[in-house]
């Protein structure tokens, strides 16, 4: 039914490239995520910025008038 190898070679060789080719991917995609070349997942540099200025007044380090000066500075770049 395999021939000479028998059932040990089908699994040694056939699924043996199906491992490594696996194994590659996994490998290829866990890099890639690792060095952030994901860029769909990141949001603009300007939203960003919004919520670095927004957790800044909520916390109090600048005030509204500070936070809404910045806010419209951001909004029109």
């Amino acid at each position: 039914m395999f021939g000479e190898e028998g059932i040990h070679g089908f699994f040694g060789g056939g699924f043996m490239w199906i491992l490594w080719i696996v194994l590659i991917v996994v490998i290829v995609y866990v890099l890639k995520d690792l060095i952030g070349g994901s860029s769909s997942s990141k949001s603009k540099p300007e939203d960003d910025a919004l919520d670095i200025l927004k957790r800044r007044y909520a916390q109090g380090e600048i005030d509204e008038a500070e936070f809404e000066r910045r806010k419209k500075e951001l909004e029109s770049n």
